[in-house]
């Protein structure tokens, strides 16, 4: 099993950055993909971004302005979202796509709210 704990979310003005942070915690794992996806209210869940080892993928609508990056010593994934919008407004959830004992699957955080204001 592999767990996952999103921080870094909350109420930020339009233009305004924030960073979300996603932990990775469990016991004899290896993570081939991390990625960040959201959710508006009365929305899908649309991917915003992923990263496996070092290769990055953006939505279109965030591109140029979320960097998504991993610190591999710490096993956390982080997404700095700079000049927020108020479209960005969803929960954010953070997912991995790891192998452990063999068996390959995905895992999802909790979530974490992100609002931002015009």
């Amino acid at each position: 099993q592999v767990q996952l704990v999103e921080s870094g979310g909350g109420l930020v003005q339009a233009g305004g950055s924030l960073r979300l942070s996603c932990a990775a915690s469990g016991s004899d794992f290896s993570i081939l993909t991390m990625g960040w996806y959201r959710q508006a209210p009365g929305k899908q869940r649309d991917l915003v971004a992923t990263i496996t080892s070092g290769d990055t993928n953006y939505a279109d609508s965030v591109k140029g302005r979320f960097t998504i990056y991993r610190d591999n010593t710490k096993n956390t994934m982080y997404l700095q979202m700079n000049s927020l919008k108020p479209e960005d407004t969803a929960v954010y959830y953070c997912t991995t796509r790891a192998r452990t004992g063999g068996i390959i699957r995905n895992y999802w955080g909790q979530g974490t709210q992100v609002t931002v204001s015009s």
